[in-house]
């Protein structure tokens, strides 16, 4: 059985309960802090008076980092399976002579 852990979290000066995995601790906390880092930045670098902007701004930040992700995999497993075919090719070709 999983062990619980209760911890809290603040993020954008609020304090959240969460009760966690332990082995979640650690990538909730890092996480954490990763969002009041880019809240300051966005803070520092653009006239946002609103959290619930910079907020939002962060979640796009952290979504789009995830799906350029997604698509350069995409495109990695494309370029491996066309290398795939030439290889297969080539394995062919020799095979024949």
């Amino acid at each position: 059985m999983d062990e619980k852990l209760k911890i809290k979290l603040s993020i954008a000066d609020r304090v959240y309960p969460l009760t966690v995995d332990v082995s979640q601790e650690e990538g909730l906390r890092s996480a954490s802090k990763k969002i009041d880092a880019m809240i300051k930045q966005f803070e520092e670098n653009y006239a946002v008076r609103d959290k619930q902007d910079v907020l939002a701004m962060c979640a796009l930040q952290f979504a789009s980092q995830v799906e350029q992700k997604q698509v350069n995999s995409s495109i990695d497993s494309k370029e491996l399976d066309r290398l795939k075919k030439i290889n297969d090719l080539v394995v062919q070709y020799l095979e024949k002579k």
